[in-house]
């Protein structure tokens, strides 16, 4: 049984450094190439999350309870891009 194994492993060892080369270089590119994603999407979610003019508006509070005083519930949301109620603030002393 020993020599059946030891018969095996000399056989294979000349293919396992190149199978070995191309499953190292495998998994770098497939690392390299999953980090380019997930910094591909970080970038276009922050490039939306910019969109947001909340923090620019007379009417947003910037307390954590009620962040604007009319609509309260799309404050701080994808859904407060196009905010037809948006008002710039015109004098930061004020608010």
């Amino acid at each position: 049984m020993f020599k059946l194994i030891s018969f095996l492993i000399h056989g294979i060892q000349p293919l396992l450094v190149p199978i070995c080369f191309v499953v190292a270089w495998t998994v770098i590119i497939l690392l390299v190439l999953s980090l380019w994603a997930a910094a591909r999407d970080s970038v276009t979610t922050a490039k939306q999350m910019h969109q947001i003019p909340c923090t620019g508006c007379q009417f947003f509070t910037d307390n954590y309870r009620l962040k604007c005083t009319v609509h309260p519930s799309i404050a701080n949301t994808e859904e407060a891009i196009n905010c037809s109620d948006y008002q710039p603030k015109t004098n930061p002393y004020l608010y």
